[in-house]
Formats: C-alpha cells, sequence, structure tokens
C-alpha cells in the first residue's frame, strides 16, 4: 500500500534528487517521522534529508521566540485585569476567566480580528454604517441580529454584559504591553506578529514545501500565501473528490475554498483523486451494547488475521482514552508489539486519584481546642486506597472499624500519623504556603517504595514533574499566596491536560492513537472505536466570551469549523484503507441515548459502493434474563447443629444464645432473613451515620430514660416515685440526654459537648419527649421501679419438640422498664416510631401473612413470659404497656395494648395471665417450626419487606 506521505516523498525525490535546503513542514511530528522513514527506505545512495518541522515550529523560528507558560499570562492578564478594574479579585476566582480570555485573545490573533472593533460598544447602530467598510453584508447582518437579540434581554443582564465587554479592549492592549516589556508572548500573538510584518520577512534559503494540511489559521494562510507568490514554497494536498466536489460534504469546506484562492488555487494537483469511490475498501458497522465491550470485539477483529502481518499497517483509534488499558489487557498474544502514540490522561490513574484524595481531604481539615481533626469520609476514602493499605494493612483496618464503632464524624489527625511515615505525610495541615512542598514530598517518599520500572513509578514520575513546573511558575513568577482551595482546582485542570507519554518504537507493531494524531498516516486495516455522535465528532462546545454570532462575523472559528475538520480526518482515514471497521455503543451517558455517529450514517446513505455495509453488525453479549431461582436453605447437620446453640444441651465448642422477641419477629417477617442473620452471622457492613437516624435515635431514647431514672433511685437511694418527685425530675432531663449523646458517639465525660446541627435538633426533641413522659407519669404516680433497662435482662425456657426430643429453647430479652402501679405491674416498652396499640388476637401476632401484624404487641406481650419465669411467685397482674413516645403528648393518651374484638369493639389488655396459654401455644409452634429439619428457610413473598433488606441484592429482589 503507498501511502500520501510515502507518495509524497517519492515525488519531492524524484523532482529535487538531493533534499538538502529543502525544509518539509507538516500538522504534527508524527508523521514527520514516517515521512523520514519513507524517504530512507526509498534512497538507494546517501543523501541530504531534508528538515521536517510543524508550522508551528516555522512561525516560531521566524519570530525568534516561543510561548511562555499559561499560568504566567494568565497571571500577568490579572495583573492588568485588577489595575483596569480596581475589583479586589482573587487571582484563583479570576482563574477561570483569565483562561477563557487568553484562549480568546489568542483566536482573535490568529484569525487576525481587529480588537478595537471587536470589542468596540456594537450598540451604536451609526458605527455599522460609517465604520465597517471592511465587513462583508453578511457579516454585518450577523452582527445586528446579536445586538437584536441582546436588547430583548433583561436590562441588569445587558448592564453587566457592557461593562465588562467596554473592557476587553483596554484589557489586551494593556496585556499585550505588559508580556511584551518582559519579552514573553502567547501563541496567537507569535502568529500575528509574524503574519502582519511578512514584508520584512528575508528571502528564505531552504525550499519550503507544506504537506498534508487541510484548515489554516488566517495567519497561517497569510504566511504560506506569501511563501508561495514570493519564494516559490510548494503544496502538497491531501484531498479527494467525493467531499471537494460536494458543497454539502463538510469535510471539503476548506479545500473549496482554497481552490477558488488565486495563490492556493495553482498549487492543486491538475488531477484530484478519487480514493473513495474507486478503492472500495470493505467497510463494516458494529453495534455493541456497552462501552466495554468495544474492547473484546477490537480483539476478536484481530485475532481473525491470519498468517504473517506487518502490523504497523493497522491502526485502532480510540476517540476516548479510557478504553486504552483495556484494550491493551485483551489484545490477542500474537501481537508482540504495540506503538500507543496518545497520551493516556493522568487523571485516570491510581496515582491522581489518591493525590486528588489527599486534596480532598484538607477542604474538610478543621482546628478544634488545638487539635487537627479531618472529616471521616475523605479519610475513609485514603484509608481503603491502596498506596495506604499496602504499607499498613492493619493500621488502616484498626482505624477504619475504630471509625465505625465509635461513629466518629471527625477524626483526630495525631491518631492517623501513627501508621508510619507516609501517613504522617497524607494526615497534616496543608497551608498555601506549604502544600506545593508538602505535595512533592509525599510523592518522592511513595517513589522510593516502588520497583523502579513499575507503571506505578511512572504515574509518579509524570505527577512530580507537573508539581515541579507548578511550583516553579509560582515560585519565579507569581509573587502571590494563593487558598488551598484555588491550588486544588488548579491542581484538577492542570492535570485534566496532562497525558502519560508511551515509550515504544513508533514505526512498529500494532498503532493505537488518538484521532488527530492519525492526521496524513494511511492504514491497510482501520479500526475505529466510540463512533458516537459526541465522541467522534466530539460535540464539547467552544468555551468563549465572544458570541457566536461576532466570532463568525469576524471570521473566528466556530463549531463548523471544527466539525469539517474532525470530518476531514474521518474520510481521509478511508483514502487508502482496504478493510475499515466501525464500532459504536448503545450505552447511554449523562443522560443521553448512545447514538451512531453522522459519519456513518453519511457513509451509509450517500456513499454507493458494494463494501460498505448498509446495515449495523448487532454484537450480542450474553446476558441472563431469567428471573432469579427462589431461595430455599434446607437444614443441613451443620445447620442444625447451630441452632443446639439456642437449647439447654448446646453442642460441644458450642456457646449458648437464645431468640430475642426481634429474632421471632424477623422470622415470621422472612425465613431467609432470620437464617442469614442468627444461623449464618452475616454481619451488615456498619457505615458513619451522620444524620440521627431511627435507630440512633431510639438508643438514645432509651439510654436518656434509662439515666433519668437510675439517676434519681441513686440520689433519693429509692425506686417509690411520688407525684412530688417529677418536677425535681424534670430539671434532669438535659443532663440525662447529655450523657446518653456521650455515650452513643464515645464523647469523654469531660470533652466539651460540641452538637452538629442535626444532633442539636434531636437533643431538644428528646428533652421535649422525655418532658412528656414525666408528665404521663405524673398522672400514674405514685408507682415504683423495678427495674430498667441496664440492670435487668430477663430469660426462659420453653419446651419444644425437635429432631432429638423435646429440648427447651432458650428466650431472652430486655425489657425497658417494669414498674408497679398500685397492684399491677407494668412492662413498659418505649417506641420512637409510630406504632400501635391494637392487635387482632394472639393468633395474628404470629401471622406472617397478615401484613399489619403487630410486632410491638408482640414483643411486649413477650415480655410477660419473661417476667413470670424471673419471678414465679408473683400474684400480681401483669400490663403490657407501648410508651409510644410521639402520643404521649395526646389529651387521650394510653399506653396499653388492646385486642380488636369485633367491629368498633377493644378490649384492654389488663393481665397478661389473661392471653398467656395462647401466647405459649402460638410461639411454641414457631419455635417448633424453627427446628424442624424438614422446614427450610425461604425468602418472603411480601416484596414490601424487602425494600430496606439489607440482605436484598442476595435475593436479587
Amino acid at each position: 500500500m503507498d501511502s500520501f506521505l510515502k507518495e509524497t516523498a517519492k515525488t519531492l525525490l524524484q523532482s529535487k534528487g538531493d533534499l538538502k535546503g529543502v525544509k518539509v513542514i507538516l500538522p504534527n511530528r508524527r508523521a514527520g517521522l514516517f515521512f523520514i522513514k519513507y524517504l530512507s527506505q526509498m534512497a538507494d545512495k546517501p543523501l541530504w534529508m531534508p528538515e521536517v518541522i510543524t508550522i508551528e515550529d516555522l512561525f516560531y523560528q521566524l519570530a525568534g521566540k516561543k510561548p511562555a507558560d499559561k499560568l504566567t499570562l494568565i497571571y500577568e492578564l490579572y495583573r492588568v485585569f485588577q489595575a483596569l478594574t480596581e475589583r479586589k479579585e482573587s487571582f484563583d476566582r479570576f482563574f477561570f476567566w483569565g483562561e477563557m480570555i487568553l484562549k480568546d485573545f489568542n483566536d482573535l490573533d490568529q484569525f487576525l480580528v481587529n480588537p478595537e472593533k471587536l470589542f468596540t460598544n456594537l450598540k451604536e447602530q451609526k458605527l455599522l454604517e460609517s465604520d465597517w467598510s471592511f465587513l462583508s453584508p453578511e457579516q454585518v447582518k450577523l452582527i445586528r441580529e446579536f445586538w437584536a437579540s441582546f436588547e430583548g434581554r433583561d436590562r441588569a443582564h445587558q448592564e453587566k454584559f457592557l461593562k465588562f465587554w467596554d473592557i476587553l479592549y483596554p484589557l489586551y492592549r494593556g496585556f499585550n504591553a505588559a508580556i511584551e516589556s518582559l519579552g514573553l508572548a502567547y501563541g496567537g500573538r507569535i502568529y500575528r506578529d509574524v503574519a502582519t510584518g511578512l514584508e520584512k520577512l528575508k528571502p528564505m534559503e531552504e525550499q519550503l514545501v507544506f504537506v498534508g494540511f487541510n484548515a489554516f489559521t488566517t495567519t497561517e494562510e497569510r504566511l504560506i500565501k506569501h511563501l508561495v507568490s514570493h519564494f516559490g514554497a510548494e503544496i502538497f494536498w491531501d484531498l479527494d473528490t467525493y467531499y471537494l466536489n460536494q458543497p454539502e460534504q463538510e469535510a471539503g469546506l476548506f479545500f473549496r475554498n482554497y481552490q477558488k484562492d488565486p495563490i492556493l488555487g495553482p498549487t492543486f494537483p491538475e488531477r484530484i483523486p478519487n480514493y473513495l469511490q474507486q478503492h472500495k475498501a470493505t467497510i463494516k458497522t458494529y453495534n455493541v451494547p456497552l462501552k466495554i465491550n468495544q474492547a473484546n470485539l477490537v480483539a476478536g477483529l484481530l485475532e481473525q488475521v491470519k498468517g504473517r502481518e506487518n502490523w504497523e499497517e493497522t491502526v485502532v483509534i480510540l476517540p476516548e482514552e479510557q478504553l486504552l488499558f483495556p484494550l491493551l489487557n485483551v489484545l490477542p498474544e500474537k501481537i508482540n508489539r504495540v506503538n500507543v502514540t496518545m497520551g493516556y490522561p493522568v487523571r485516570q490513574t491510581p496515582v491522581y486519584t489518591f493525590l486528588e484524595a489527599v486534596l480532598e481531604l484538607q477542604r474538610y481539615a478543621k482546628m478544634e481546642d488545638g487539635a487537627l481533626l479531618f472529616y471521616h469520609k475523605p479519610v475513609k476514602d485514603l484509608l481503603s486506597n491502596v498506596f495506604l493499605t499496602e504499607m499498613a494493612p492493619e493500621f488502616s483496618k484498626q482505624v477504619h472499624d475504630e471509625l465505625l464503632r465509635t461513629n466518629a464524624i471527625y477524626f483526630p489527625a495525631r491518631k492517623l500519623r501513627e501508621g508510619g511515615e507516609v501517613f504522617a505525610l497524607v494526615f497534616q495541615l496543608f497551608t498555601a504556603e506549604t502544600i506545593m512542598d508538602h505535595l512533592l514530598e509525599l510523592i518522592r517518599t511513595l517513589a522510593a517504595r516502588m520497583e523502579e520500572k513499575s507503571m506505578e513509578r511512572t504515574y509518579l514520575y509524570q505527577c512530580f514533574k507537573q508539581m515541579n513546573r507548578l511550583k516553579e511558575v509560582f515560585d519565579k513568577e507569581i509573587k502571590e499566596t494563593v487558598s488551598v482551595g484555588f491550588f486544588t482546582r488548579l491542581f484538577r485542570q492542570v492535570f485534566a491536560e496532562s497525558r502519560l507519554p508511551f515509550e515504544g518504537e513508533p514505526l512498529e507493531g500494532l498503532q493505537l492513537m488518538g484521532v488527530l494524531e492519525t492526521r496524513n498516516l494511511d492504514f491497510k486495516r482501520v479500526i475505529i472505536c466510540s463512533m458516537n455522535e459526541g465522541s467522534f465528532p466530539p460535540s464539547k462546545s467552544m468555551d468563549s466570551l465572544v458570541p457566536f454570532n461576532l466570532r463568525q462575523a469576524f471570521g473566528m472559528p466556530v463549531q463548523e469549523q471544527n466539525d469539517a475538520i474532525y470530518a476531514y480526518t474521518f474520510y481521509r482515514l478511508l483514502h487508502r484503507a482496504e478493510e475499515v471497521h466501525l464500532i459504536y455503543s448503545t450505552a447511554g451517558s449523562q443522560g443521553q441515548v448512545g447514538e451512531k455517529s453522522r459519519y456513518i450514517h453519511q457513509l451509509q446513505i450517500e456513499m454507493e459502493h458494494s463494501g460498505i455495509q448498509k446495515e449495523d453488525t448487532l454484537v450480542h453479549v450474553p446476558v441472563n434474563l431469567t428471573q432469579a431461582n427462589p431461595i430455599q436453605i434446607q437444614k443441613s447437620p451443620s445447620i442444625l447443629r447451630v441452632l443446639e446453640r439456642y437449647t439447654d444441651s448446646p453442642g460441644e465448642g458450642q456457646t449458648a444464645t437464645s431468640f430475642s422477641p426481634s429474632a421471632i419477629n424477623m422470622y415470621l417477617d422472612c425465613r431467609l432473613k432470620f437464617f442469614l442473620t442468627y444461623i449464618a452471622a452475616v454481619e451488615v457492613p456498619d457505615e458513619v451515620q451522620e444524620a440521627v437516624d431511627p435507630a440512633i435515635f431510639g438508643n438514645l431514647v432509651h439510654q436518656s430514660l434509662e439515666n433519668l431514672y437510675a439517676g434519681f433511685i441513686a440520689r433519693k437511694g429509692r425506686n417509690w416515685v411520688e407525684a412530688s418527685d417529677i418536677e425535681g425530675l424534670m430539671d434532669y432531663i438535659s443532663p440525662a440526654v447529655e450523657k446518653a449523646i456521650r455515650a452513643q458517639y464515645f464523647l469523654d465525660e469531660d470533652a466539651k459537648l460540641k452538637l452538629t446541627g442535626q444532633l442539636t435538633i434531636a437533643r431538644d426533641v428528646l428533652q421535649k419527649y422525655l418532658e412528656g413522659v414525666l408528665e404521663q407519669d405524673r398522672h400514674t404516680s405514685p408507682f415504683e421501679i423495678i427495674s430498667l433497662e441496664g440492670n435487668k435482662k430477663y430469660a426462659t425456657q420453653l419446651p419444644v419438640a425437635t429432631r432429638s426430643g423435646v429440648k427447651r429453647v432458650s428466650l431472652s430479652g430486655i425489657i425497658d422498664r417494669v414498674d408497679r402501679v398500685g397492684t399491677t405491674i407494668r412492662l413498659i416498652d418505649y417506641k420512637s416510631g409510630n406504632d400501635k396499640k391494637d392487635f387482632k388476637g394472639i393468633p395474628g401476632l404470629f401471622d406472617r401473612e397478615d401484613k399489619s401484624r403487630n410486632k410491638a404487641a408482640m414483643q411486649t406481650l413477650f415480655y410477660g413470659l419473661l417476667y413470670e419465669a424471673r419471678h414465679p411467685e408473683n400474684k400480681s397482674p401483669l400490663k403490657p404497656a407501648l410508651f409510644s413516645l410521639r402520643d404521649v403528648f395526646k389529651e387521650d393518651f394510653s399506653p396499653y395494648l388492646r385486642e380488636v374484638l369485633g367491629p368498633g369493639q377493644k378490649q384492654e389488655v389488663n393481665d397478661f395471665a389473661d392471653y398467656r396459654d395462647e401466647f405459649v401455644g402460638e410461639l411454641t409452634r414457631i419455635l417448633e417450626e424453627i427446628m424442624n429439619p424438614g422446614e427450610d428457610f425461604d425468602q418472603t413473598n411480601d416484596l414490601e419487606k424487602c425494600r430496606l433488606c439489607p440482605f436484598s441484592e442476595i435475593c436479587s429482589r
């Protein structure tokens, strides 16, 4: 296959013989390498090689200077902006706008726009009539249209825009004067100076040859036309009649204009090639469901290549860099050389993720009583990062567990630094003055622990280079302190543009490239991934302060030109290819449906030849769409042995335990959930709870009431509460709640209590609820406290038939409060939720099919069984009670259970003894079911119960 560059090299050799004194200008350096390769292959005798450069190099050579660092330029722009506006805006706030302004200045210089005309207040319509003779009627119309639409906006918006617009020309002038005095320049300014000073250009000693261009900026076009007309420069065009002769083809947009030009037109070849219609390449298109599937498809296409292959004639083009590593991981073994000419984004490497997490940690750092504290979320992210876990796995796990155990929202840096040298570097306070030195030291320390040629060390080296460059610019050019927040934003912006270069032989092996790296190169086999609209061509809008109409009117680039450049890049890949594979994905992203590129549509609809596949090949990925099978756990011998732990005869080596009311309720709700929790002992991962969720609030309720009455008993030395005691107890509500909060969050008693906003609200609500409970107790007093939650755990056993005979199954529970009112003993359960007190008879409490089954009622009746076992001598009535805290302020509040006998008929439960036999019978039936080898642990049929279940993913519910 003869490529364009090879043919051009051959023509130059034939026409010029020795190439001494020839300077070849190409769009990029990659094309230059291949051009020199082809020249060396064709040379049959020693000869002088031409100088091969890019057009960018040519401009810099003619100007005798190169652009300054972008960060330095933006800072100088900022200084001029401050002087003009006298606004006290910080550099970090200006940076985003500065970057956009610099880009617009670069564009207007590259396209030789008159900045004074552009930035004039165009509202004055008379200017359009008296001072715009250099514009065409179409351009003037565009300007008028913009200002007409602008007039329709609100006055505040107009004034704000005009105020900023009016300062842009003075800013342009002041900025250029400032950097010129410093000996600095930006790319656009260098191009303008060269293009406007062509009359000073001395005759060229070299013969200039421009190869493979398709789109020039105004400055480039002016220079090239001058070199062609005055110094005999030559141009080799790489184009095709298919898109040149069809006005609707965007790929030929620039060529059609150049062909009409009196200077550039004659440089076009007499006979324009017609590769696309005559070459008849085989073009196939593929539709894959997921982006990642593209890598496997590419590997499959390469695997199908038969025999010995010159892999450098095959290119895989990746418009989206994320596919690079997935593709490298699945390439066929027969491909032993790969040349990656696209840089891999540093921001997608583990090192960048780690450094970004270190900076993110600083956003939430705070000093409290002289101690440095870090927010728990970035701390957990760092502790799970491979760079820390590999260095101190046990320490990382220990701190992680402590975070969960203590539910710490903020964690002391002092403890985190105990992990070692790297931990000490990470978990410290960064200041604006020290942040760069800290990060450089951290990178050096990490690198010293890695193998010299490891990929991670390469990542670190690239990060170190970028960080060093940043530090050098700040130290030498920007004499200003910036905030840590600004540095973090700057870090992200700098590394968003950084690429990890790959070393290798660029002229050998399978070629992996980005889109623009393919310019001027031809391949026998072309595979393009991500042929989606928005990826190829990209849909990124142009960031600019200059409105679209004005950009178009003044000849500055707009999206139309970008689209034309990408269209040409695509079509020229087809010029000489023999085999083309175009792959796109239907997977949506950012709310957009995956849509195939317009280029595929154009090929399939507009181009007619037999090699083009008109219908996409749908690549199927096997997916099991069958419904997940129901899960049933049979009671194997090992499971039955575990169940023996809940009886009076646990097996050897087993620890005896018991069923609580919560366990019975869980079994009735879902037998599988019961199995996972109480038999398989599957632990649900804990999370730090910033919000006071219902579980935590319930704990605080119970602990606060425990503290309140336990403190009363300790102070008074008695457990009898009179009505007169209630007023005094009101004064102890706040200390009782504070003590509960300290216990819940593992806070030292001596430490000052600092509450978050949510916890402050929770404290106030708790105190209100406790006041309500005391008011109810005032009405009930006098009463005797028999036991509180913290000092009485009740237990009993029930005889149950099992496979090995009758065994006594252990039951236990903690009763929040037991007290005596008159001759009645109340079994009180505090509830912070909205629990009901009505139930439909004892059988209904154990009916798993009843969606309104009253779990709280079952639990408080369960307490009656436990109390009787502890106090068999008791003859007093046992009265279950539910203190629903949400209801304590209601006038008709009653804590007692009521059995629903029929419509409008309810009966208050005054004595557990009246329900004991039926309750024991139903409970025994459930326990026998649990112990029965023939009863499997299966899933509930009520999917509503699965909604908040932590095991729902196991069930695929």
